[in-house]
């Protein structure tokens, strides 16, 4: 008897065939997706096809603004440019086209000019004359939808340093404040889309433009759609810290509702947080337990956040938490700056804030400080503030930063390119953040006393922070400061800056206390 073949193989076959194809052809599309903004800092080099056709001659960069606005019916305002500026002129009819105009920065205007060192002491020196950075006659330019600039490079600067270019930053806030305004143009303050095109090879200033809001880059050009929010949070901030940072009671609640819109339209609260870090060995446990506390005995209503590596055991890590601590464990990060076994080999690990995108803002606080007033209100400011170290130097021991996937790949790459003065965090992101805003000193106090005017180094009362600079509270005695014990050291010591710390420990839980190991004095020498 003959048997016919079976036909359940081939038809087997075909559907498996057809499944596979079909699977496949979805990988295909799912890896040919955009990808996240937040995580690349560079997109393709080339802008994608939409629904839009643009005509190949035009230029790359209009290509992704007219796939976004959809049309060629738009504004575009040119800042910085000059006719030899690539194929504008075969722009479509129906663009219009305005150049800025705004005198020039004087050239004998130095970046340090923007940073004197007496700012933070006007009652001892009276009233001073900030540098004058021009900008243009905002209002002669509304209606654009997108601003085109040629942004200087400061070519020539010293390897290993970060631009420090007056007439770069001036090109950076006409931009800057050409957006807000147009973002806000008969919309009686709703924002509307704004978009920017940088041109040149260094890109925008990465303190303003945030790499978050990057749409595409490619070569020369960088196209942003920014957050107009956050950037009206930039240019409401002195032009320089020649200036103080806005007192809260004239720009506070303006600040807020800018930034985050009114209750009635906008519910959103954004997220915020202190952090501290602690890494490397555990001698600042004790000081992060009493950070916390001080912290929360100013009643903030603010979560605290700490970042530890595993040289923190366990008992510490128990410690910590029943203080108030959020914990996060992290792997640290070495300074490629930093000498072999020097005391700041690991100081790189800070850039690990920067990866707490679940905040929108975080205000760090160094482990060997206290919290002496609530600091909740100065959330309110931008990225970066922070209060100064010297000249036009920022001391990293407080400041406001927002975490960013982007920002923090930025930081890692740059961590080989620039230069650390002193080889730790400090140096590093002072090149980074070439201009930030600056916050009185007394929100930063530093432990240190060089004049000979305050013999006894007594401290104001009216500080926001202590930063114990020197041997810490909690490796000496309760009697007095140590640091007198030593005179390489009396530039440290201060007991009414000391008496602060102790009153934060006296006031702690009883089962917080065995977790400071506290020294004593070498020797028994009377208080000063």
């Amino acid at each position: 008897m003959s048997h016919r073949p079976s036909s359940s193989k081939p038809k087997s076959f075909a559907l498996t065939l057809i499944f596979l194809t079909l699977t496949l052809l979805l990988l295909t599309l799912t890896f040919r997706s955009n990808p996240s903004r937040t995580d690349i800092p560079h997109l393709q080099n080339e802008p994608s096809r939409d629904t839009f056709n643009v005509p190949k001659r035009y230029p790359r960069w209009y290509k992704v603004v007219a796939r976004e606005i959809k049309g060629n019916n738009m504004k575009l305002g040119f800042v910085n440019m000059d006719e030899r500026v690539e194929r504008i002129e075969e722009l479509p009819g129906a663009v219009q086209m305005v150049r800025v105009q705004f005198d020039r920065v004087e050239k004998e205007q130095k970046w340090e000019n923007l940073f004197p060192e007496w700012i933070d002491q006007e009652e001892r020196f009276g009233p001073q004359t900030c540098p004058h950075i021009p900008m243009p006659r905002f209002e002669e330019y509304r209606g654009l939808d997108v601003v085109v600039a040629r942004v200087p490079c400061a070519e020539g600067r010293p390897k290993g340093e970060g631009v420090r270019d007056v007439f770069r930053l001036q090109v950076n806030l006409v931009v800057a404040n050409l957006l807000v305004r147009n973002g806000s143009w008969k919309n009686h303050g709703v924002d509307r889309t704004v978009y920017v095109v940088f041109i040149g090879q260094c890109g925008p200033m990465l303190e303003i433009f945030r790499c978050d809001d990057l749409l595409w880059h490619g070569g020369e050009y960088w196209v942003y759609r920014p957050d107009l929010r956050r950037l009206h949070q930039k240019v409401v901030m002195p032009v320089g810290s020649c200036q103080l940072a806005p007192p809260f009671a004239k720009t506070g609640k303006q600040m807020w509702g800018i930034y985050w819109g009114s209750a009635q339209k906008n519910p959103y609260q954004p997220s915020e947080a202190y952090v501290t870090i602690l890494h490397s060995s555990e001698t600042y446990v004790c000081g992060a337990i009493a950070l916390a506390q001080s912290i929360i005995q100013t009643n903030s209503t603010k979560e605290l956040v700490l970042l530890a590596d595993d040289s923190i055991s366990t008992k510490s890590l128990q410690g910590l938490k029943a203080a108030g601590w959020k914990i996060k464990h992290i792997e640290r990060i070495r300074s490629p700056q930093a000498e072999k076994d020097a005391y700041n080999r690991w100081n790189y690990s800070k850039l690990r804030i920067w990866q707490l995108i679940e905040y929108d803002k975080l205000l760090f606080i160094d482990a060997d400080l206290i919290a002496l007033k609530n600091m909740d209100k100065f959330f309110q400011y931008p990225e970066l503030s922070a209060a100064g170290n010297d000249k036009s130097l920022f001391n990293s021991g407080v400041m406001l930063v927002e975490p960013s996937r982007c920002m923090f790949k930025i930081l890692m790459r740059k961590r080989f390119t620039l230069a650390s003065y002193n080889g730790g965090d400090q140096g590093f992101l002072n090149e980074v953040f070439t201009w930030w805003h600056r916050w009185s000193s007394k929100v930063n106090h530093l432990k240190v006393f060089e004049s000979p005017d305050n013999p006894k180094h007594e401290i104001p009362e009216d500080l926001y922070t202590i930063h114990y600079l020197g041997v810490k509270p909690w490796m000496c005695g309760k009697e007095y400061d140590c640091n007198w014990d030593v005179a390489l050291h009396h530039p440290f010591a201060s007991n009414s800056a000391y008496r602060k710390w102790w009153q934060v420990y006296e006031a702690m839980p009883n089962n917080l206390r065995p977790y400071c190991a506290l020294g004593r004095p070498k020797s028994s020498a009377k208080s000063r």
